[in-house]
């Protein structure tokens, strides 16, 4: 593992007042993920949306990153920031944020994981199918790889604009070494044992129609978390916080007027 330089982390902000709130996107996507909550949430709170280390607009790691490597890169995050934070992660950025929490819990004030799992490493298969990733990427190319992966991360119903932007943003956020480190954090990754010590408060959502984690993986982290709501967002894909933004923003709002007393 190799340390990321909190420099070399691209992030959008938005916001000035209130708690921090910061975003960790899915293995396939970046900061621009959260365009909708950059938007709507930052009247409540000073939303961070960061491009992982190797990611769109951020630098590439010194050196290969695992998981804790990926986490530690968001504690360095928050900790310029100075304060404790709000953590949401949609799919691979979930995974993060679970980890984040375990390992540097007096900066996670909650977590807000979002269409996630507990990591690729709980199935063989899906750990050697998560694996083969960096070499098709490698074949194919940024943009026939979107082309490929991007249309099955909303649902069928999801308008042709969104579609569109999701296979943009893969194409223009993915490259390697980033992706290989990022799929490879995944296959070795089962959270299952760790999850029951995670004391942060957390909201769990998972789009009714996501084919690619699904709703029983989301329930196993619900169900091993201490301090959770579960919450199933209507007419969504694995990209709930884009495909249904009203609906997924009004849950975290509601999560945060909770855990960060926002007044009403």
């Amino acid at each position: 593992m190799t340390a990321a330089s909190v420099s070399a982390v691209h992030v959008e902000e938005a916001g000035s007042a209130g708690p921090l709130l910061l975003c960790l996107h899915g293995i396939g996507s970046s900061s621009a993920a959260f365009a909708p909550q950059l938007a709507e949430l930052s009247a409540y709170a000073r939303v961070v949306a960061w491009d992982a280390p190797g990611y769109a607009k951020s630098a590439d790691p010194e050196g290969p990153l695992d998981l804790d490597g990926f986490a530690d890169a968001a504690a360095g995050v928050i900790r310029s920031y100075g304060s404790r934070a709000h953590v949401l992660g949609v799919s691979w950025g979930g995974v993060i944020a679970l980890r984040l929490a375990a390992r540097h819990p007096d900066l996670v004030e909650s977590l807000i994981v979002a269409d996630s799992s507990p990591g690729s490493g709980t199935d063989p298969s899906k750990a050697k199918g998560m694996r083969a990733r960096a070499t098709e990427l490698a074949e194919v190319g940024p943009r026939a790889f979107a082309e490929q992966r991007g249309p099955r991360l909303v649902s069928g119903e999801a308008p042709a604009e969104l579609v569109e932007r999701v296979i943009e943003t893969m194409a223009s956020s993915v490259r390697l070494p980033g992706y290989g480190y990022a799929a490879e954090s995944m296959a070795s990754a089962d959270l299952r044992d760790e999850l029951p010590a995670i004391a942060a408060p957390a909201l769990v959502l998972c789009g009714d129609k996501d084919q690619v984690t699904g709703i029983e993986a989301s329930q196993v982290i619900a169900g091993g978390l201490h301090k959770t709501a579960y919450v199933i967002v209507k007419d969504a894909g694995h990209l709930a916080n884009q495909e249904q933004p009203e609906r997924f923003n009004a849950w975290v709002l509601s999560h945060l007027r909770i855990t960060a007393r926002i007044p009403e």
